[in-house]
């Protein structure tokens, strides 16, 4: 299941990148969000710099998923790719 589930990740990070369409700020966090805790290797990670705004609220979308695996996480990515872009 593992493998399957990383090749399908692997695809949908692939679509994901070659996408034209544009996203509202809000989907962005989330798939920026789904991403990093499918891949962040080192436990938590949440951007350093508070004072830029933008990192705040990639820490933000961060924190909203610390209680998902990387499994799970993956599993969200997937789902995300499929509702917004297409089939994976």
């Amino acid at each position: 299941m593992s493998d399957i589930l990383d090749q399908k990740f692997v695809k949908a990070y692939e679509i994901a990148c070659n996408t034209k369409l544009k996203f509202p700020p809000d989907i962005m966090l989330h798939f920026y969000a789904y991403y990093k805790r499918a891949t962040q290797k080192n436990g938590f990670y949440v951007p350093r710099d508070d004072e830029d705004i933008r990192n705040g609220f990639k820490a933000n979308a961060m924190l909203q998923v610390e209680d998902l695996t990387a499994i799970e996480a993956k599993s969200k990515y997937i789902e995300m790719v499929e509702k917004f872009i297409g089939e994976v």
